[in-house]
């Protein structure tokens, strides 16, 4: 589930960065549309992270990839000294 919001959380932030595109282009200067789509981008990415870190230390999502994968390389060389 919460992966599900997570995406659809970042579609929203591509289609306002495309909106901005579209607006830039079309007016071929910046333009009250453009500042806007552009202030919701940032609003919604700090959602996003906000999210993100939320679900994290709720545990709801578990880190994975190389980092994690250190990280516990680094914890077993530690239990065996």
């Amino acid at each position: 589930m919460i992966k599900i919001l997570v995406i659809l959380v970042f579609l929203t932030i591509l289609i306002s960065l495309g909106t901005a595109l579209y607006q830039l282009i079309k007016n071929k200067k910046s333009s009250p549309k453009t500042v806007q789509a552009l202030t919701y981008r940032i609003a919604i990415s700090m959602v996003l992270f906000i999210l993100l870190s939320i679900a994290f230390m709720s545990g709801l999502i578990q880190p994975t990839g190389i980092g994690m994968q250190m990280q516990l390389q680094k914890q077993a060389q530690k239990n065996l000294n």
